[in-house]
Parts: structure tokens; C-alpha cells; sequence
């Protein structure tokens, strides 16, 4: 594909958001299909058949519903998760080449980055926290205010937002395609040359692969009843308890029920308004996306604007009631918890985190 063709996928009016653009793109995708087939018929192309189509299988944790893959990413092949694992870490997607996705989701810090708000390419920063990759796969919806509803979304506006990636659809292929590597690797995972659907897909196929669930918590949840002490025993307890709540938001296997909150983090004025972006509802003011809390120990600061350093700020603050903004839930409200016990919840919440998984 030539650059002029390429132009027609980058190419979006200003109201376009990222979301509406990847919907754009995958409704053009038949014809795209056509061209890149015609394509490979030439000489000058490397044939189709060398495309890699083994299958990547999950091995899920007990207990982790299946994975619900698009059509549109099947099949999942082990050549597009490590296609997708190389871009992630690979700077050159940036406009400057100095940032990767990598650089504000690391691993050992639970796939985010150990700051409050990571700086983006030539130093901006935006305002918010790097949210968690963690089994980010079951995620309905992507960014503390929900504004894409998929993988490819997701990644796209990180790439062309300018307080991170700040680049464009078509600089990011031009880079690639005069890449000693990434051609041959596209042609491996997709049986096409290098093209911004293929960069997202293989991102998106990367990032499923992100499962967390062998914390001491879920060993002791399979029967290992030595996996947690008694401090963690008795933060489990009131952590499941009617009288803090906690997992009234923070439900199910992955301690998220996917929602929007507005947890009393901001006081009566909001710097930021989180939801409403989408809705222009104002009983969204300050609501933002429930975060899974496994290892949430590795993943401080916390909150939306990384205003809480640590575990033991984040659980006075509930105790605490909040700070009583317009929207906070009703469920953030005081708790009259003791020392010991606001500790026995921090113990538990340390119990969430998967070694394995943190592995860089």
C-alpha cells in the first residue's frame, strides 16, 4: 500500500474522536481485505502463505470467565502477541522515539508507572494516572472516563494523543515499513504489509494476554488456607463485609465491577470531570472507572490523578468518608475502622499480588 492509499484510513475530520475513527476503519475493512489481496499477487510482494496462523491458547486461572475476542482480532495467533509484545516496548511508535507503551504501563509496577502522572513525549503530562493493564482483556470499556470501548481505541488515541505518544497513523507506518524488521514480522502475523489496523490488532492481541490471577488471595481462595496469615485472614473478612462495602464496587474475580464512581477523592470542587466528558450528564461530575485492586500493591500512586501514595492513605481516606464531594457514592462514607484494622485491609490488599505476573 502506497502512501496516498494510507491517507484514506488516517484521515479524520476534527470531530472525529479515536473511537469513531477505529469504527471507520473496520467498516472499510472488506475493501481493505480486497487490496491487500490483489496485492500479494504481485512479484514484488512476498507471498501470503508465509503468514504464522498458530493459534495462541490462554491458560486462564481457575475461575476466570473466557476470554470474549472480537471477530475482527481472530484468529489470536502467537505471531501477533509477540508482534504485539515488540511494539509495546518499542519506542518507535512516538513521535520522537523516546516513549513506548511500555514506559507508562511497566510491568513490575503492575503495568503502570510509579508516578503520579507519567510524562509523555518531550516532557508533557497530562492529568491524570496510568491505569492498569492487569486482565485488562475484561475491561468494558478503557481510560478512568470510559472513552473507548475497545482495544484498538484504546491504543490509537494513546499513539495520537499529544501528552504521550503524539503521533500520527501514517508517520507510525512510514517508521515501520523502513524498519530492517517489522515488515517481515507483519507479513508473519497478518500475510500483509505493514498498516495502522495491523500496529492496534497486534497491540490489542498483546495486551489480552495480560492475565493475573495466582496471588497468595487465590491460592488461598483453591484451598490453600496457609496462604494467608491472620492479619490478611481479618482484612479479607471486613474487606467482603457489609460494614466497608469494598466489594460492593471492587466485585468478582477480578475486584471490578466495571463501573463509574466518584469515590470523595476531589472535595466540593472537581479539577477534573471524569465521566461527564462522555455523558455531559452532571450526575457523572467526577465519576471515574472502578479499578481492578489486583496488585494494586505495585501499582501506587493511586487514584485517577495519583494523589494517594500508598494503600494506607488510600484506606484512611475511606475511613475518612472522603471529602465530601457533589457525586460521591454512597457508599464512601466513615467507617470507624481502628488502626488495626485499616492495617488488617491494607495487609489483605498486599495478598492481591501475583509475583508471576510481575515479572518484566
Amino acid at each position: 500500500m502506497n502512501d496516498s492509499s494510507l491517507a484514506f484510513f488516517s484521515i479524520r475530520s476534527s470531530r472525529e474522536s479515536d473511537q469513531e475513527l477505529v469504527v471507520r476503519l473496520y467498516a472499510v475493512l472488506p475493501l481493505f481485505v480486497v487490496f491487500v489481496l490483489m496485492v500479494s499477487c504481485s512479484p514484488a510482494t512476498e507471498p501470503v502463505e508465509t503468514q504464522d496462523i498458530t493459534p495462541f491458547v490462554m491458560n486462564l486461572p481457575q475461575g476466570f470467565p473466557a476470554l470474549a475476542v472480537p471477530d475482527y482480532e481472530q484468529p489470536m495467533t502467537r505471531a501477533k502477541v509477540e508482534l504485539g509484545r515488540k511494539l509495546f516496548a518499542d519506542p518507535i511508535l512516538s513521535v520522537n522515539g523516546t516513549v513506548a507503551c511500555a514506559t507508562c504501563h511497566q510491568a513490575q509496577n503492575g503495568f503502570t508507572a510509579p508516578v503520579p502522572v507519567p510524562a509523555g513525549v518531550f516532557g508533557r503530562r497530562g492529568l491524570r494516572n496510568a491505569p492498569t493493564l492487569t486482565n485488562v482483556a475484561y475491561n468494558r470499556s478503557f481510560f478512568w472516563h470510559g472513552g473507548s470501548v475497545n482495544l484498538q481505541a484504546q491504543a490509537l488515541s494513546s499513539l495520537e494523543n499529544e501528552d504521550e505518544m503524539g503521533n500520527e497513523a501514517d508517520n507510525i507506518v512510514r517508521s515501520l515499513r523502513a524498519h530492517g524488521e517489522y515488515p517481515r514480522l507483519f507479513r508473519r502475523a497478518f500475510g500483509k504489509e505493514v498498516d495502522i489496523l495491523g500496529v492496534l490488532d497486534a497491540i490489542a492481541a498483546f495486551e489480552r494476554t495480560l492475565i493475573s490471577g495466582n496471588s497468595r488471595y487465590d491460592r488461598f481462595e483453591r484451598g490453600d488456607k496457609s496462604a494467608l496469615n491472620a492479619s490478611e485472614e481479618r482484612g479479607r473478612a471486613l474487606f467482603f463485609s457489609s460494614r466497608t462495602e469494598c466489594a460492593s464496587c471492587h466485585a468478582g474475580f477480578n475486584f471490578t465491577g466495571g463501573g463509574f464512581e466518584d469515590n470523595g477523592s476531589q472535595g466540593a470542587q472537581y479539577v477534573d470531570l471524569g465521566r461527564y466528558m462522555m455523558t455531559a450528564n452532571d450526575r457523572d461530575k467526577g465519576k471515574f472507572k472502578v479499578p481492578t485492586l489486583r496488585n494494586v500493591e505495585r501499582t501506587a500512586p493511586y487514584f485517577h490523578n495519583g494523589a494517594f501514595p500508598t494503600l494506607e492513605s488510600v484506606v484512611a481516606h475511606y475511613n475518612a468518608g472522603g471529602k465530601s464531594s457533589p457525586n460521591q457514592s454512597s457508599r464512601v462514607k466513615p467507617l470507624g475502622l481502628t488502626a488495626e484494622e485499616q492495617q488488617d485491609l491494607v495487609n489483605f490488599l498486599k495478598a492481591l499480588t501475583d509475583e508471576e505476573f510481575l515479572q518484566p
